[in-house]
């Protein structure tokens, strides 16, 4: 079921062209329902979380959580999201380059524990904002290119302290119907990805095809949650 979009590539460029012309389906104005519905299992009883957003966009879920008191660090290319994010959300910041990482720029809240960092996921490492208790993952592996999943899999687990959880949203379809991006991502996967440093925890999954565009041309697509969390702990 894989190869319809085994190789798939979409450059760093068509994303930020994509913010650029305002085509982001995949923004949502609210706080996201699986990670509401599933925030107490994430958090387990822990409080100030440290919370990692890959390809963070301007998710609302982000101030969401540090209303509560958690700290957030995310990461996306497009400097434009990254400052609505800030100018929606009433918000003033600094913006300072990041010597560790040759072009990049780290957007700081003057308000809150919120840092959004603006460079390729794949420069980013545990050598920049150390280690996170807990990871939301909305649109990232289903968005990043197909063929560089064992990459962002290492990534993943490298930023992972040893109480982290790791909350995973993936999207279930025919992948000859819809080409995506977003990608499908089979349970199959994420066992091959993670299994051997994570232990795996399906949530319940939803029927979402009324939610999403009907250009799609799909007849089913059902959105599956996973919590993860490292090995012998």
């Amino acid at each position: 079921m894989l190869e319809p979009q085994a190789n798939m590539v979409m450059q760093l460029g068509e994303w930020e062209g994509r913010w650029e012309s305002n085509q982001i389906g995949f923004h949502q104005l609210q706080v996201h329902k699986m990670l509401e519905t599933h925030l107490d299992k994430v958090l387990n009883g822990r409080s100030g979380v440290k919370f990692f957003f890959p390809l963070c966009g301007k998710a609302v879920d982000m101030k969401w959580l540090a209303d509560m008191g958690h700290s957030v660090v995310g990461v996306d290319i497009s400097e434009k999201g990254i400052r609505q994010f800030f100018d929606e959300n009433n918000m003033t910041y600094t913006e300072e380059p990041v010597s560790a990482i040759p072009g990049a720029k780290v957007y700081k809240s003057s308000e809150k524990n919120i840092s959004l960092y603006q460079c390729d996921i794949y420069n980013f490492s545990s050598a920049i904002e150390g280690q996170f208790g807990a990871i939301w993952d909305r649109c990232s592996v289903v968005a990043i290119n197909p063929g560089d999943r064992e990459k962002y899999a290492a990534l993943i687990i490298s930023l992972m302290a040893k109480d982290c959880r790791y909350l995973l949203d993936t999207l279930l379809y025919n992948p000859k119907l819809y080409k995506g991006p977003p990608f499908f991502v089979p349970d199959e996967q994420i066992h091959s990805l993670f299994g051997s440093s994570c232990d795996i925890e399906f949530l319940p999954s939803l029927d979402v095809l009324r939610e999403r565009p009907q250009n799609w041309g799909l007849d089913s697509l059902i959105e599956n949650v996973h919590l993860l969390t490292l090995k012998n702990n």
